[in-house]
């Protein structure tokens, strides 16, 4: 998995308004920005340039459909990113156990 892939993810997953566009997008499918806004504390435009940052991240999709921008979620990058920490936390669970069997065999002698 490319660190830009994940780097890009983590940096538009920081947001709390990108999430909440996210977890809108998740439940109720496609949507468009000014839907959108509907839900949330921001403009339109506002959620129009959170919407750039999660495309650009892998995380939405956009289809222009007449004169509107719907958009849906894109599931790839962020089960890519999923991926990767679940590695990394089972590096660490391993590294752990490791100091734990040490400590344990220094503890018998």
């Amino acid at each position: 998995m490319s660190p830009d892939v994940v780097d890009g993810v983590l940096a538009a997953l920081a947001d709390p308004t990108r999430r909440q566009l996210l977890d809108l997008l998740a439940t109720h499918g496609q949507a468009t920005a000014t839907t959108l806004a509907g839900g949330l504390p921001v403009s339109r435009q506002a959620i129009v340039k959170h919407l750039t940052v999660l495309d650009a991240a892998g995380l939405v999709d956009s289809v222009k459909v007449g004169r509107e921008v719907r958009y849906a979620v894109r599931s790839a990058a962020l089960d890519a990113t999923a991926r990767w920490m679940a590695s990394l936390a089972a590096d660490w669970d391993r590294r752990l156990a490791k100091i734990k069997r040490l400590a344990e065999a220094a503890e018998e002698d």
